[in-house]
């Protein structure tokens, strides 16, 4: 069952301008192995940050660290949570998030829908 629905876009060229003022916002919001993915991916990753947080429904407790996007086998995209949100997702009873990125046209966009298992 669909427990949440959530979507962002970042505009790339205004992104790319903040990341350049302020170099440690790259810092700030993605983790280590996040932080050398060219702008464009980084920006993508920002808008599915974002997307899951409207999928939750808000952002309370959540470092931007904690929610880490790493690929799988497949190079397909994926989160890893940490901390106090993924104590939080587990407590919501959210068994799957799924997550699509992209970008074109000067902008990145990410959609993310979160499930949970309502069989019980």
């Amino acid at each position: 069952m669909i427990a949440g629905i959530g979507v962002d876009v970042v505009d790339l060229a205004r992104f790319t301008l903040a990341i350049e003022r302020t170099p440690r916002l790259r810092e700030r919001l993605f983790t280590e192995a996040e932080r050398g993915l060219p702008v464009h991916s980084l920006a993508a990753r920002f808008a599915a940050k974002e997307a899951l947080i409207k999928a939750l429904g808000g952002s309370e407790g959540m470092r931007w660290h904690d929610l880490e996007i790493v690929p799988d086998d497949e190079r397909n995209p994926g989160f890893v949570l940490h901390n106090e949100i993924e104590r939080d997702v587990r407590e919501r009873g959210i068994t799957h998030i799924h997550v699509t990125m992209s970008h074109d046209a000067g902008v990145a966009t990410a959609f993310v829908i979160t499930e949970r298992d309502d069989r019980g």
